[in-house]
């Protein structure tokens, strides 16, 4: 079993940034950071893995939010600028620990509130 553990987030005016963390218990081949906002279904936002590829980003997000991760630490990141109203969501790590397509271990969930 691998845990993950987010932390960073809060509240922040729009305009403003953010960071989350996220350390996991195990080496992974991938990570990701998904959210949710309220009334509505869990969407991908980046994700990272190793072999060199450029990390991804969901299109809402480009340009204003970097992922970046260590891999001595079993840690990803996210950094988050320029912050919405519409950002505002539980966000989550999750890891594809073979990098097969499939994020089988989440974290708990970490708040991130965006205000006008």
């Amino acid at each position: 079993q691998v845990r993950l553990e987010e932390s960073g987030g809060g509240s922040v005016q729009a305009g403003g940034s953010l960071g989350l963390s996220c350390t996991a218990s195990a080496a992974s081949n991938c990570f990701g950071w998904f959210r949710q906002a309220p009334g509505k279904e869990r969407e991908g936002v980046a994700g990272i893995c190793t072999g060199g590829g450029a990390p991804v980003y969901a299109a809402s997000v480009k340009g204003r939010f970097s992922i970046s991760r260590d891999i001595g630490k079993n840690a990803v990141y996210l950094r988050m600028n320029n912050l919405k109203p519409e950002d505002t969501g539980v966000y989550y790590c999750a890891a594809d620990l073979f990098g097969m397509g499939s994020y089988d271990y989440w974290g708990q969930g970490i708040q991130v509130t965006v205000s006008s």
